[in-house]
């Protein structure tokens, strides 16, 4: 007797040592991961193909990264410094990353119903909202007044074009706002801005951009920045 139990004792060890190993591993592989989304997220391998000049014959070759890249977003003092792709429809780019790869993280992205050389009067970018600023994760910072006004110029470049962009008005919205999220149309979408946006001035031409994130995850709430494109070229 005394020796089934000792063995029961032995065998009840090694199986709490097993499922303690497993956790500790599961628990590794997971840090790992995380780890490994944020690097990818923050874009660093991806910005050795920033187009640093502009050939207005030729352009810039953005199929370097993939065929699916349409243009550079950057906007000044934050870590939004990615090349914007376009799907075949608007969930293609939220798991893969520029290279054509699984990533959580996804890709910076332009609605699949925009035209790709931002001939639209309106042209909508998502992104996902992750930590530290990564992604679209700086938007949620533009909903503070002082913090808008010191962060409200970027750029896009497209093809042989490079827009400055300069941002005029922050909100939040649900996803299911049609002006917002269902038109290409600049008057559509500025007509709800200025009647909704909390933080507005004047815009400074008519040729708009917007850049949407959510405000929580699995939430239909949205934050959105607008711009003003202007043809720096």
């Amino acid at each position: 007797m005394v020796k089934v139990i000792n063995y029961i004792d032995r065998a009840t060890d090694s199986l709490l040592l097993l499922f303690f190993l497993l956790l500790f591993l599961i628990g590794g592989y997971t840090m790992y991961d995380t780890v490994l989304v944020y690097n990818l997220a923050d874009g660093d391998e991806f910005r050795s193909f920033r187009p640093a000049v502009v050939d207005e014959e030729h352009g810039w070759d953005m199929s370097a990264l993939s065929e699916d890249v349409v243009a550079w977003l950057t906007v000044d003092d934050t870590n939004i410094d990615y090349p914007v792709l376009q799907g075949s429809d608007n969930t293609e780019y939220l798991n893969k990353d520029p290279f054509g790869k699984y990533s959580l993280s996804g890709s910076i992205f332009l609605d699949a119903r925009n035209a790709r050389d931002f001939s639209d009067s309106y042209s909508l970018i998502y992104g996902h909202h992750m930590e530290f600023g990564k992604m679209f994760g700086a938007l949620d910072k533009f909903l503070d007044e002082d913090y808008f006004d010191t962060h409200r110029t970027g750029t896009l470049t497209v093809s042989n074009k490079v827009y400055s962009v300069k941002f005029f008005a922050c909100l939040e919205a649900d996803a299911s706002v049609d002006e917002i999220f269902d038109s290409t149309e600049a008057k559509v979408a500025l007509k709800y801005v200025k009647e909704h946006a909390p933080i507005l001035r004047e815009p400074e031409g008519d040729k708009l951009i917007a850049l949407s994130t959510c405000k929580f995850p699995q939430t239909t709430e949205r934050i959105v920045v607008f711009g003003v494109l202007k043809d720096e070229q």
